[in-house]
């Protein structure tokens, strides 16, 4: 049986969930958020939910604690107000660096915020690329992980940049395993720039793989965050010859030096997705933000009808 659909937003990113409910073709679900005199998060459903098919878009992005809160609180809302199935979708999801112990004394966060959605009362999440793909199974409920491969990769398409030089580049070891979703697309070649960190810095060592000289050099990453990793990168292709230099990275978390960290990059652009909302002091003359609605909304159709998601990426299997 399928249920009537609706869509509701946290205050995250408001104008991405406005343009997934546009793509659905429906109405944003009225919902009134605010605060109580002590600053404590209030929720009120402004219409019947009642056996409902509910979808939450709301990233955890920063403020992440204040917008993981308001998460729950809403999840917890329809639970009570007895809607048939809640879809947490999150299109940043926060804490997702630490799904590990690689030290002694430390939490694995990922899992506990894992925890806490599960428990809050929703029934799936739909995210996407998250920082570490097995935190799909720190779920004990169904997760759907999308790309922002196929929305990126169209876009460097349409420059019109003959495939031959072209040479995608991973900007560490870590990344490999993401950026190679992207190279059959560009003609199949590949370099890896090997990175050294010491703290919260990184230095680029080698460049491994194809060569760039001349080239057009395409780095991926998941996320962009303090902006060394990827800056680091295109300044070690650059070195190596290459004629242009594009990044590209799902997720502009763009926090502490990031910004002048990428506006001395020598790049061609910086293309990011909007899965996080980017103020006027986080833009770059640069800057190229791609929408991600039209995937996620697809997505929310899919499971709305209980289809397969992964058919929308089945090029990049």
């Amino acid at each position: 049986m399928i249920h009537e659909m609706k869509i509701f937003s946290g205050r995250a990113n408001v104008e991405l969930a406005q343009k997934v409910a546009d793509y659905v073709g429906l109405p944003l679900g009225r919902i009134s958020l605010g605060r109580f005199p002590d600053g404590e998060i209030s929720v009120k459903i402004e219409e019947d939910v009642r056996g409902r098919d509910i979808f939450i878009v709301q990233p955890t992005c920063p403020p992440v604690n204040e917008n993981l809160m308001e998460l729950l609180i809403m999840i917890d809302s329809f639970k009570r107000a007895s809607a048939a199935r809640i879809t947490a979708v999150i299109p940043y999801f926060g804490y997702a660096r630490q799904d590990r112990k690689d030290e002694g004394r430390v939490p694995i966060t990922a899992k506990l915020v894992a925890n806490l959605i599960t428990r809050a009362g929703a029934d799936r999440v739909l995210a996407m690329d998250l920082h570490a793909p097995q935190l799909q199974g720190f779920f004990d409920i169904p997760v759907d992980h999308l790309y922002a491969a196929p929305v990126l990769d169209a876009y460097f398409l349409s420059l019109g940049i003959p495939l031959e030089d072209i040479v995608v580049v991973s900007p560490d070891e870590g990344s490999i395993k993401r950026t190679l979703l992207h190279v059959p697309v560009f003609g199949g070649k590949l370099a890896i720039v090997d990175k050294r960190r010491s703290g919260n810095s990184t230095s680029a060592a080698h460049l491994i793989g194809e060569s760039v000289k001349g080239k057009v050099a395409l780095l991926f990453d998941d996320m962009i965050s303090t902006g060394s990793s990827i800056s680091t990168a295109a300044h070690m292709v650059k070195n190596a010859g290459a004629a242009k230099v594009y990044l590209a990275a799902t997720h502009a978390v763009f926090c502490g030096p990031a910004v002048e960290r990428l506006a001395a990059a020598p790049a061609e652009e910086i293309v990011v997705t909007d899965t996080i909302p980017l103020d006027s002091k986080r833009v770059l003359p640069n800057l190229k933000v791609l929408t991600v609605s039209e995937l996620l909304g697809e997505a929310v159709k899919r499971i709305h009808r209980h289809e397969s998601v992964s058919k929308l990426f089945k090029s990049y299997r």
